[in-house]
């Protein structure tokens, strides 16, 4: 399945509920949102495994997202920035245990303020509903 603008270099059977090219082809490419606050960022995707949590905001259209990463729920360390889906589908804890996407109908794209653990990671005390 092709989507005009997005390039799919992954296989659907390398991850838990890889996002579809439609899905992806609805974030904003890299640097789009530049001009938006860092709290305003809509947080399009969310990836996890175990404690480790990756908020997709941007994308490049082939591999490449800007977002927020928390590793092993360490906030002290947690941080904006770049990560592949590459990667992603490369992690796997007890040899069999894949990178979760987090279904369409479960994520509500939203503020990263909205969002508890960044909010939580960034110390911003920003009331969530």
């Amino acid at each position: 399945m092709r989507v005009a603008g997005v390039r799919t270099i992954f296989k659907e059977d390398r991850m838990w509920n890889t996002p579809s090219a439609e899905r992806l082809a609805k974030l904003p490419r890299l640097y789009e949102t530049e001009q938006v606050g860092v709290k305003d960022k809509l947080v399009q995707l969310h990836f996890f495994i175990g404690g480790s949590d990756w908020y997709a905001i941007e994308f490049d259209g082939q591999d490449t997202f800007w977002g927020f990463a928390i590793l092993n729920g360490d906030n002290l360390n947690a941080e904006w920035g770049y990560f592949s889906l590459t990667e992603l589908q490369q992690i796997r804890v007890g040899g069999w245990v894949e990178v979760d996407c987090e279904l369409e109908e479960h994520w509500d794209v939203r503020p990263a303020s909205k969002v508890g653990k960044i909010n939580q990671a960034n110390g911003w005390h920003v009331e969530i509903a």
